[in-house]
């Protein structure tokens, strides 16, 4: 195992500014889906996974998933650390694992689930995504 880079305190700083909610893919997703006539409710707890988007008029929700932390396979943006793997590949595998759970969940309980990647919000794909997401709906 190679040493962390930084120093505890710097790292600790460096984590506390990652966001869970209100990350600039979801806010573009939001922004995108109001300006055309979208009404949703955010994090809506009693839902398993507490998706980023309910659109209960549709009975569809949505996550916005950011690649790193996801595990995005085969995605550019998601890139195994390499100093301490051992903490972050369990981390990951955690949080796929939680997300196939709550998205089975959601389904018996006859909900749409949409998944938006972090990279398929990047300039050369966001207008794709974003147009074939009004279909989705």
């Amino acid at each position: 195992m190679m040493a962390d880079v930084h120093s505890k305190e710097v790292r600790s700083y460096n984590m506390s500014k990652i966001r869970s909610k209100d990350t600039k893919p979801e806010l573009l997703v939001r922004k995108f889906l109001h300006a055309n006539g979208f009404r949703y409710r955010l994090h809506v707890k009693d839902l398993p996974g507490k998706p980023d988007i309910v659109l209960p008029k549709y009975k569809t929700v949505i996550f916005v998933h950011g690649c790193f932390w996801h595990g995005h396979e085969g995605c550019r943006y998601y890139v195994v650390p390499k100093t301490n793997i051992e903490y972050w590949l369990p981390k990951i595998k955690k949080n796929i694992c939680r997300d196939e759970m709550a998205e089975k969940a959601l389904k018996l309980l006859g909900w749409s689930v949409i998944t938006i990647w972090e990279c398929e919000l990047k300039n050369n794909l966001i207008n794709f995504t974003l147009n074939t997401l009004i279909d989705k709906i």
